[in-house]
């Protein structure tokens, strides 16, 4: 089933595939994926080269961006794009709290354990053969590298060429590995924030202080804690990321006659920060996305009592986490308790299927055009350096320039920069 739209002469081609579950049981349970295919009107019939766009996450939808600016406006110079929704998000059988409230804790959890980077990989592949294209690049962003090396494993005949933009994963090291190398980085990020400023570690401290004295609610009725505050250091990891979490913490509090309270305007911005409770994907898989015939046991909250300054006591400073999911988020966060025991239960899993063939890749012959970001707070400079190494026709522009969503910062420059890379590397000799 298809539809489309035109704006701004751009036209806009809705496409709905009804798809397995479970790939190796293709005729038991089917899910519905969309796509959105993107093209100027001027080139509506031309045969151009499918570039389609893998979204960051786990578990978000495609963007639903103009095509008049940013990357899509630089890739619609060249290709005809499809921008997917990666099964369980956007209008691909979403997943929340709700979706799965039918299921028992045991059914949540193997229903969930088909969505990692494999099977998003295997919709892709057959919608490529569904729309009848030989072959088709890929634009990883984040989590959509990570899906484009699992992509290059599974089949890279498919592929005419990739670009990974902050999003180049190992892939042999453990969880453990990655978020020993994750904290330090946040921590990098910390130090780098709280000597922009100075003052917002006393505010840190007064809004920690006054979640500890008092029962503090967000406008869900969600009971707000030192942990959550600390979860909104994510952004740290993001272009122009510290001037937006100062004016934030700036609007902390409000005198109420006479009194001085945590303000609505700061509590509503939290709540809103927390993606975890409209996209929970991210919350259950984060870790998953890391394992490979291997349980993650909660990595991140583990490896963490290795950095024992996160762990907030007001005789010590302040400091953010980052890109961590803890269990501790599943008996607080409102939309999460409901899924607590599924993510027990995917926390514990071993038997998860191999990611990625590092023999299929250490003889890749499709070219890719990486950004790696050299401050990379989210994934590892040094492990997609270790990566890129043994992956032949794989060129890097390492860059201190952006941070990880340089792509979202200034994706124009970026997308066209890799581009020219990907014609360099088709013309280098075999």
């Amino acid at each position: 089933m298809q539809s489309q739209f035109i704006d701004n002469n751009i036209v806009y081609r809705q496409h709905y595939f009804k798809l397995p579950l479970n790939y190796n049981q293709p005729e038991q349970h089917c899910i519905a994926v969309f796509a959105r295919e993107i093209v100027t009107i001027d080139k509506l019939n031309q045969d151009l080269p499918w570039l389609v766009y893998l979204q960051g996450g786990p578990g978000f939808e495609s963007p639903r961006v103009s095509g008049n600016s940013g990357w899509l406006k630089r890739a619609l110079k060249n290709y005809r794009v499809l921008l997917l929704d990666q099964r369980g998000t956007g209008q691909s059988s979403a997943i929340n709290h709700q979706s799965l409230a039918h299921l028992s804790p045991s059914q949540q959890a193997h229903y969930l354990s088909h969505f990692r980077a494999d099977n998003i990989v295997r919709d892709a592949e057959a919608i490529r053969e569904q729309l009848d294209i030989k072959q088709w690049a890929t634009l990883g962003q984040s989590f959509g590298g990570f899906c484009t090396l699992t992509y290059l494993s599974l089949f890279p005949d498919s592929l005419s060429h990739c670009f990974i933009t902050g999003g180049v994963p190992s892939i042999t090291r453990p969880a453990d590995d990655v978020y020993r190398a994750t904290y330090q980085r946040v921590m990098d990020k910390n130090i780098a924030f709280f000597e922009q400023f100075p003052d917002a570690q006393t505010i840190c401290n007064e809004i920690a202080a006054a979640l500890i004295k008092d029962q503090v609610l967000l406008p869900n009725g969600q009971r707000f804690t030192v942990e959550q505050f600390q979860l909104i250091g994510i952004n740290l990891g993001r272009g122009n990321a510290n001037m937006g979490l100062y004016t934030l913490l700036e609007n902390a509090f409000i005198d109420v006659n006479g009194s001085k309270q945590l303000s609505y305007v700061f509590l509503n911005q939290i709540q809103q920060e927390q993606s975890y409770l409209t996209n929970p994907i991210y919350a259950l898989l984060h870790e998953q996305i890391y394992n490979q015939q291997k349980a993650s046991n909660w990595s991140a909250q583990r490896v963490r009592e290795q950095f024992s300054e996160f762990n907030y006591t007001s005789d010590k400073p302040f400091l953010f986490t980052g890109e961590m999911v803890y269990p501790w988020m599943f008996a607080q966060l409102v939309t999460l308790k409901p899924l607590q025991e599924a993510a027990q239960l995917l926390a514990k899993k071993q038997d998860w299927c191999k990611l990625y063939d590092p023999e299929v890749l250490t003889n890749n012959q499709v070219p890719i055009a990486c950004a790696v970001y050299a401050e990379d707070m989210y994934v590892e400079f040094d492990y997609s350096r270790e990566t890129l190494a043994n992956i032949p026709h794989s060129k890097a522009w390492i860059t201190n320039e952006y941070e990880h969503n340089g792509l979202g910062v200034d994706g124009e420059k970026i997308l066209g920069r890799l581009i020219e890379m990907v014609e360099q590397i088709k013309h280098l000799p075999k």
